[in-house]
């Protein structure tokens, strides 16, 4: 069986049905939240499994914000080790990750979805699964490029862009918990930032770490710090940046039917 696995942030807090999953043909065969246990930590998933003719593909849901029992994970307290781990141990086949995001760049306006295809990260924090032995990973593809050439040409297709739209963009990962600082956006700008978040490179490192090909969407949920049409000083608020990422989810849900559609092989 097929297995994908759903990474959820900010904008996609849960999975419990795929839209248009049902008028593409798939039924859910059944849904199933499991607690999973791992060397690293323990880890809420929630496992739908869908049927198409004789044709069965898993969805394995994670969402690394919030938990089944109401709490919330900070960004800089996530266990991004238990998570991944979580997900290899699932079987899982690909991740799909859905990171809200700010963004620096007028091709990628506040609403718009695009892919992550590159990642800076300078925090000075390490996320590894190799604490004890000196295993030295390539990051050079840590992005599926045949997965992200799909979700580009989904995502314009969903959007209603031409096929010259440019949705690739390049993450850059801050520290947080707090939202950066309009100089810190200035800088990073400047050293090739295209939008930032808190987040999603740590994952794309374990994945890469354990050969699991990675896809990274990215729902640009606000203009970052400094270059909101508000004024440079004009504050960033968490619960609008979630709601805005959650109304546009849309073309995400439309990559996820597009990995539905996949052939084996492609998995």
């Amino acid at each position: 069986m097929r297995r994908i696995g759903v990474m959820g942030g900010t904008g996609l807090l849960r999975l419990e049905a795929v839209p248009g999953a049902g008028e593409a043909g798939w039924s859910t065969v059944r849904a199933d939240n499991v607690h999973v246990e791992t060397a690293y930590g323990e880890v809420d998933l929630r496992c739908i499994t869908l049927r198409r003719s004789s044709v069965e593909t898993e969805l394995v849901f994670l969402q690394r914000h919030h938990g089944e029992d109401g709490t919330t994970v900070p960004p800089h307290q996530i266990n991004h080790r238990a998570n991944i781990r979580a997900f290899v141990d699932a079987g899982v086949d690909v991740v799909l990750a859905v990171c809200s995001v700010g963004t620096l760049t007028e091709r990628m306006p506040p609403g718009r979805v695009g892919v992550a295809t590159d990642a800076i990260d300078l925090t000075g924090r390490s996320t590894t699964f190799y604490d004890d032995d000196a295993v030295f990973t390539s990051m050079a593809q840590a992005f599926h490029e045949g997965f992200a050439e799909r979700a580009v040409s989904v995502l314009r297709s969903a959007q209603n862009l031409g096929n010259d739209e440019n949705l690739r963009v390049t993450y850059w990962l801050t520290q947080g918990p707090q939202f950066e600082t309009p100089a810190e956006i200035d800088a990073i700008e400047r050293l090739g930032g295209e939008v930032v978040g808190m987040t999603m490179p740590r994952e794309a490192k374990l994945a890469a770490e354990v050969g699991m090909p990675y896809l990274a969407l990215c729902i640009a949920a606000n203009w970052a710090a400094g270059r909101s049409p508000k004024g440079r000083n004009s504050p960033l608020d968490h619960e609008e940046v979630s709601a805005e990422a959650h109304r546009r989810l849309g073309p995400v849900w439309a990559v996820v039917l597009d990995l539905l559609e996949a052939e084996p092989a492609v998995l």
